[in-house]
């Protein structure tokens, strides 16, 4: 198993910046603002011959009881009781402060092994080593996570704590995890349902919009089914973001998350279902050919719900008929309501998404369809579709043969679509067309 390794330290000394680097990606938010860090963040790494478990963190803050502060401290504080070893990271150009004291004094009553590396020592910088010996942990490694130097020496010191099983390779092939985020817009629930979900308080809630700016990644086991499971950062109107740098780098969070993801789970506000903002996302996820499954949150605050979910059900195939039939779920993270309904309704979305159909059933069905409602003419000429075959699947992908079929409307491939996800549950799954015209053989003769 890998080394969990925490890095902590006060707020804007550089952990977000370490911690891409040693992951050998750009996972967290980097900006110059302090605390841009609020969630903990995982990631999966390896540096020289040493497996790792990365937890970034976010920085020490002191605040009211209940206070944004004191939960990201909170979360912190959980990190490091999860870690095997803490990596603590302090500004060689800044030196010691009294911030870095009251980290290190609560490093030491953890009982925690701890790693002390001074960052931002590139150039001839060179750290106080007499007043950083103050914080009892003896020399600090010289690091620069900008320019990636001191790395293999952090490497080394990190190795000295990691157990034999970390360093051996398995010969067993992992199963691959089902990768599936939570979206949607500022202050629906998500962060409230992916800690539900997980039945842990992984991510930072609370009644302020935005508090998730960066995309969390925990894994979950449902069953036998192993699930990378992201929380995102709120997709606002472009208007909303436009100009403000911290929050662009949020939303480029969650378009990256939703690509990584293999399913999506698209969480509204069932007080306020279907605003503008709730289908422009879910037509984002559509063209980047991704499952999704719908997700009415604060079904507790629901009086009237006779009928309402099967209203809510025919509104969203009306507004969205790329996605018709996407499985549609009403649950509460608040009371956990309706929860057991939901996984079962990724899981089908996954299977639709990840669907083959033969082409001899293909074909029936075609044959079928086009005797029930046939194409239009085109310019007094029959439109003519052959026959037709899957060419991929995540997401379904099928080829159409024929003549003319450049001409075919919108309104018959979609009547087509419909037809398809009825009859071989792809439900959830945007299906897609490639139109492939025959060759006229007396063209040109």
């Amino acid at each position: 198993m890998p080394l969990v390794v925490a890095i902590v330290g006060r707020p804007n000394v550089g952990k977000s910046t370490l911690f891409n680097r040693l992951a050998g990606k750009k996972l967290a938010i980097v900006h110059d603002t302090p605390g841009v860090t609020r969630d903990r963040k995982e990631a999966d790494a390896q540096i020289g011959q040493l497996t790792v478990k990365l937890i970034d963190t976010a920085g020490f803050e002191t605040g009211a009881a209940d206070s944004l502060p004191t939960r990201m401290t909170e979360q912190t504080e959980m990190a490091i009781a999860e870690a095997d070893v803490c990596l603590f990271l302090i500004d060689a150009r800044a030196g010691v402060t009294t911030g870095d004291e009251i980290i290190a004094a609560a490093l030491h009553r953890t009982g925690k092994p701890v790693v002390l590396a001074a960052n931002k020592c590139e150039g001839r910088l060179v750290p106080n080593l007499a007043e950083i010996f103050r914080l009892g942990f003896g020399e600090p490694i010289a690091v620069s996570a900008e320019h990636a130097l001191g790395i293999d020496e952090l490497a080394d010191a990190l190795a000295a704590f990691a157990p034999k099983e970390a360093e051996e390779e398995s010969d067993q092939p992992a199963d691959q995890p089902l990768k599936l985020a939570i979206v949607g817009r500022p202050n629906v629930g998500k962060s409230s349902l992916f800690n539900r979900l997980l039945g842990e308080e992984r991510s930072l809630t609370g009644p302020e919009a935005g508090i998730t700016r960066d995309a969390v990644i925990a894994k979950w086991r449902a069953g036998s089914r192993e699930i990378l499971l992201h929380d995102t950062a709120g997709l606002r109107k472009k208007a909303r973001s436009a100009g403000i740098e911290l929050e662009e780098l949020s939303i480029g969070s969650t378009l990256e998350a939703i690509r990584f993801a293999e399913c999506v789970i698209v969480v509204s506000d069932a007080t306020a279902p279907f605003e503008k903002q709730d289908l422009t996302i879910a037509d984002l996820i559509a063209k980047e050919g991704r499952a999704i499954v719908f997700a009415m949150n604060k079904w507790d605050l629901i009086a009237d719900r006779g009928g309402a979910i099967g209203a809510m059900r025919k509104e969203i195939d009306k507004l969205l008929p790329q996605v018709e039939g996407a499985p549609l779920v009403a649950v509460s993270a608040r009371t956990g309501q309706g929860l057991d309904r939901l996984l079962p309704a990724v899981v089908a979305a996954d299977k639709a998404w990840n669907s083959r159909v033969p082409t001899g059933q293909l074909n029936r069905f075609l044959e079928a369809a086009l005797e029930k409602h046939a194409p239009p003419a085109i310019s007094g000429r029959r439109v003519r579709i052959r026959y037709m075959t899957q060419v991929k699947s995540r997401p379904p992908n099928f080829a159409l043969f024929g003549n003319q079929l450049d001409a075919l409307p919108d309104a018959y491939l979609r009547y087509l679509k419909n037809a398809l996800r009825d009859e071989f549950e792809l439900g959830g799954a945007p299906i897609r067309f490639t139109l492939r015209n025959s060759k006229n053989p007396y063209a040109g003769k």
